[in-house]
């Protein structure tokens, strides 16, 4: 693609066609030209080129990146809640539910639990953040919020106490409009395809419906078997009476339930997946025979505890052959790596998981994940693979470690971006370059959102233009071409093409 294709005046609307800037044009007057909105202007707070250092750099941004369309290809949207296509009933919905990024900051901020996750109004929750919003600045929190602000509702007052009530009113005039439906939303945003997280004995039935209703982006499911592979959890023996349920048999054996996730695997890849999911928070390794292996399931089917070494042994070994079914399936398998979860065990037994109360592994790792993959070769072939760390502490050897697997797929092995604690500027950046330093940057797959969000979009400008000021720099220091064409192309290539093409989606 060339340079031609974005030829816009960038004084054009802040709610623009482009996806790297928000939702797309949809006559309803709210260009740029219309409202003023500060989003059009070259200086000041969000300009048009804020993060956009060079000349290079602002090239590459406004005429590559910024339009390219959206793969998601890891969030945790819910296909039912996309497929009934519900209007918000006001900004808090929106921004706020399920938002644990935020929730932690307003917690820092010394505001009581009440107004977070508690019972307090909707609009109380909404000025507990507008409170807290001043404080952020320097945290990426601080430009996401006002990138959606300005993006999709046109608004471009920054967010404070005494600028709420009007932002409040204004923002919930617009979520009663027509284009902002959770679908609506995604199309806007030009997204073409988002792929969810989901339960091997999920029906996939709103994936389905999606597929016959909607033509302007397709969703996909995700298989992400954590509840298999967490032996020792709670809840096991309930998740094993599910997938029973939903394949019509029982696994009374750990054969059984091996046949019954390969249906599974089958069943999703009939429905589009093309990719599986794993949060591996602590990766051990630890092989055995499969004497073994059953003995171990048929001892936590009957409600005993395991030891350590008997939950790592079956991992191991669950964990191998799922590698094999999507090897053979052509998927790409992604590894979430190093998180450590729910250390605030009062808040745990009051929130449950996922509210905020997670940090960052820095166990061992080189090993355990040496060991698996080179089994997984050994015996059926790595498939493509993405590797994610929480810790950034991990970059250097997961990259090394890559380097061992790469064949015959041009960046069979990636190094995922910058996640969670790293989706910021400076985490971005260091993903970027250490890549860069040991490896291939321009077969980079890019950015996902990882969000249960449906006004984090804007995630991908903001990546895209931390992208463009890191190539623009790289030219200016002398090391690249100064050539926008040249650059041009690896950044749309990172921005889109990789992610189409290693996927097998096929550009849209």
């Amino acid at each position: 693609m060339n340079s031609k294709m974005n030829e816009t005046n960038e004084t054009q609307s802040a709610v623009s066609t482009g996806m790297g800037t928000g939702m797309q044009d949809t006559g309803s007057g709210s260009s740029a030209a219309q409202t003023g909105s500060a989003s059009a202007n070259s200086s000041g707070f969000l300009n048009d080129h804020f993060l956009l250092s060079t000349d290079t750099a602002r090239r590459l941004f406004h005429e590559h990146a910024k339009d390219m369309p959206i793969i998601d290809y890891h969030c945790h949207l819910d296909p039912k809640e996309i497929y009934e296509d519900r209007p918000f009933a006001n900004l808090t919905e929106a921004w706020l539910y399920g938002d644990h990024y935020k929730w932690r900051l307003i917690r820092a901020n010394g505001i009581d639990e009440e107004r977070i996750t508690g019972s307090a109004s909707d609009y109380d929750r909404f000025l507990a953040w507008a409170e807290t919003v001043p404080k952020t600045v320097g945290n990426p929190l601080y430009s996401w919020t006002h990138l959606e602000l300005r993006r999709f509702f046109d608004i471009d007052t920054p967010l404070n106490v005494q600028t709420a009530p009007g932002i409040w009113e204004r923002a919930n005039e617009r979520l009663k409009e027509p284009e902002f439906t959770r679908r609506s939303l995604i199309a806007n945003s030009n997204v073409k395809i988002l792929c969810t997280t989901d339960d091997p004995a999920d029906d996939l039935e709103y994936h389905r419906l999606l597929a016959e209703e909607e033509q302007r982006f397709a969703v996909l499911p995700t298989f992400r078997p954590d509840k298999a592979l967490n032996i020792d959890a709670p809840g096991f023996a309930d998740w094993i009476g599910r997938l029973e349920q939903t394949c019509g048999r029982s696994a009374s054996s750990f054969d059984e339930l091996i046949g019954m996730l390969k249906e599974r695997v089958l069943f999703f890849n009939e429905r589009g997946c093309r990719l599986s999911d794993h949060a591996l928070d602590t990766l051990k390794y630890e092989k055995s025979d499969m004497e073994e292996i059953e003995r171990i399931y048929a001892k936590r089917r009957t409600g005993q505890a395991l030891s350590g070494v008997e939950v790592t042994r079956y991992r191991t070994e669950l964990l191998t052959r799922l590698i094999a079914m999507y090897t053979e399936q052509g998927w790409t398998m992604q590894l979430h790596l190093h998180a450590y979860r729910n250390n605030n065990t009062p808040m745990f037994r009051k929130l449950g998981p996922d509210t905020g109360y997670d940090a960052l592994n820095d166990l061992p790792l080189t090993q355990p994940l040496s060991q698996l993959l080179d089994r997984a070769e050994s015996e059926s072939g790595l498939p493509k693979t993405i590797l994610y760390s929480l810790n950034p502490g991990d970059y250097p050897a997961l990259l090394a470690l890559m380097g061992c697997y790469q064949r015959d797929i041009p960046g069979k092995m990636q190094l995922g971006s910058g996640w969670w604690y790293n989706d910021t500027r400076d985490g971005m950046r260091r993903q970027i370059t250490l890549l860069a330093d040991n490896g291939l940057l321009p077969r980079f797959v890019g950015m996902l959102t990882d969000s249960r969000s449906f006004l984090s979009y804007t995630r991908h400008e903001y990546f895209r233009r931390v992208l463009c000021e890191w190539f623009g720099e790289l030219a200016q220091r002398g090391e690249a071409p100064d050539d926008v064409e040249m650059l041009g192309g690896i950044v749309e290539d990172i921005a889109y093409g990789n992610a189409a093409s290693y996927f097998g989606f096929g550009r849209a």
